[in-house]
């Protein structure tokens, strides 16, 4: 039975979040974004601008603003837009202001929980067990999103009939969605390609070279591809947009946060002073540690991912690091 989801709550104005409300306002009646602070939702209600994550972009007249979490009890689905670290607390909040919702959770966070090494769907289901889960994830940088150029993400949902009605209802002129059952790869994908990213981001900024990237982004998917499939994931999920193609955008651009952040580390900064100057979160670092952990978990091989995290973790040289991926015993390339 076809349903339409007509009012959506986006918890969390960031960019991505902010983004997200402004392109789900062109195909849904009504959207609601939530900000944790109430003087950031008074400053985007009062200048119609989110100066913080998306200057020069004017807000939609009719989104709506709020830091009250009980305007989004009557929503007909939530859309989480926050860091991944803060998916649970956001969780807990929703059960005690709507403990009788069972409005659809769509994940929009890319991340692995730090503590505990769970996916994130695995964070709702165990905090909003009532509420079915979707996981949207692709190649999007907030600020083409949020200007409306075009997009095509992944939208992932266990439940077929719940996809295609959430499918018909989120989808835009800008915005094309492209639905899926396999939960697991479509979040294995977004979140591994932040941690690849700070790698490709070191390449650019030890001026390592155009092939050493490519050797990044290729041997990085076949770690990606060896996590979600050890997880039951799908290998056709991690080779479409929101693996493959979330990998591509986010190696290739210093727009990406995770690959600014590597490049400032191949140049000498610290990762102190860098995240020190920077207001938004990089998702890469936390998940580094979090992808490593449930790799050791599940006896699957990724030096690259183990490299990162050992340099934003452990404090390793990025020089000696890079030596021993390099002398590491050779394979074959499908080994």
């Amino acid at each position: 039975m076809a349903q339409s989801f007509n009012h959506i709550g986006v918890i969390g104005c960031g960019a991505w979040g902010t983004a997200l409300a402004m392109a789900l306002l062109r195909g849904v009646r009504q959207v609601t974004l939530w900000a944790h602070a109430p003087e950031v939702a008074d400053s985007l209600n009062a200048k119609r601008e989110n100066i913080q994550y998306l200057p020069g972009i004017a807000l939609d007249p009719n989104l709506k603003v709020t830091s009250d979490l009980n305007a989004l009890a009557g929503c007909e689905a939530w859309l989480l837009a926050t860091p991944a670290q803060h998916v649970r607390a956001i969780c807990k909040q929703l059960a005690k202001t709507a403990p009788a919702s069972v409005a659809p959770v769509i994940l929009a966070a890319k991340g692995i929980e730090q503590n505990t090494s769970a996916l994130l769907s695995e964070v709702v289901a165990a905090e909003l067990p009532k509420n079915p889960v979707a996981v949207l994830s692709g190649p999007s940088f907030a600020i083409e999103v949020a200007q409306g150029k075009p997009a095509a993400l992944t939208l992932a949902v266990k439940d077929k009939a719940l996809g295609e009605n959430l499918v018909r209802s989120l989808v835009t002129p800008a915005l094309r969605l492209y639905g899926t059952d396999d939960i697991v790869g479509a979040q294995i994908g977004g979140a591994v390609k932040n941690v690849l990213a700070v790698a490709c981001g070191i390449v650019a900024g030890r001026k390592l070279g155009e092939n050493a990237r490519a050797a990044i982004i290729t041997r990085g998917l076949a770690e990606m591809m060896r996590l979600g499939l050890a997880l039951g994931g799908r290998s056709e999920t991690m080779m479409g947009l929101s693996g493959l193609g979330d990998l591509v955008l986010t190696c290739s651009s210093a727009q990406s946060r995770n690959t600014s952040l590597g490049m400032a580390l191949g140049e000498g900064k610290t990762l102190a002073d860098i995240l020190a100057s920077r207001s938004s979160v990089t998702e890469g670092v936390t998940t580094a540690a979090a992808a490593q952990a449930l790799a050791k978990k599940h006896n699957v091989d990724m030096p690259i991912v183990a490299a990162v995290d050992a340099i934003l973790n452990r404090k390793a040289d990025i020089e000696t690091t890079i030596a021993e991926l390099l002398a590491r015993p050779l394979k074959s390339e499908t080994a």
